[in-house]
């Protein structure tokens, strides 16, 4: 998996790219926390269900049907009282992308057995043939280590890198939306 770090950084630079009426602190929060959620699924190792099974690591929380489940409920919970249908759909997708960022980056790292995009209808685990990212220690305590250290230089590369350019051509796209017209 890569870094909550990395998860969290994807979801703030893609919130990036929404209108500013969208955009406050309990947008990007939650943004955060849906690029990072996939992963409560480690606690299935604490049950004893297998890395490979449906609710193991990388399983049905990291599959496109659990974001999209993710976005609708994200959405419901916290922005309810002032939907239409446009705003909803807004919400919906930001949330499912947060979520769904999370797998998309995990299929990048270099260990694991892959993952369940699509489950629950295949539990087939896949990888992307290119894996640049380092995969990140499961548990703080291991993560604040030598290895550690390589997966924050791996992600600041492969992750943070690309986010800074998405970041800019946002502002870039967002800025001309708004020059007024001579």
């Amino acid at each position: 998996m890569a870094s909550a770090f990395g998860h969290a950084l994807v979801a703030a630079s893609m919130g990036t790219a929404y209108p500013s009426k969208f955009k406050n602190a309990k947008f990007f929060i939650l943004g955060a926390a849906c690029s990072i959620l996939p992963d409560a699924d480690v606690i299935s190792f604490k049950f004893g269900i297998p890395y490979e099974a449906f609710w193991g690591h990388r399983g049905f929380t990291h599959s496109f049907v659990f974001a999209l489940i993710t976005g609708i409920v994200i959405t419901a919970l916290f922005y309810r009282r002032d939907l239409n249908w446009k705003k909803a759909l807004a919400y919906v997708s930001y949330f499912f992308l947060c979520t769904a960022s999370h797998s998309i980056l995990d299929a990048l790292t270099s260990g694991g057995l892959g993952v369940a995009f699509f489950s629950p209808f295949d539990n087939s685990r896949y990888f992307f043939p290119w894996r640049p990212i380092k995969v990140s220690p499961i548990g703080v305590a291991n993560f604040f280590s030598e290895w550690g250290k390589k997966v924050l230089l791996s992600e600041a590369v492969w992750i943070g890198l690309p986010c800074i350019i998405f970041v800019l051509l946002t502002r870039i796209k967002l800025n001309a939306f708004n020059q007024p017209n001579h």
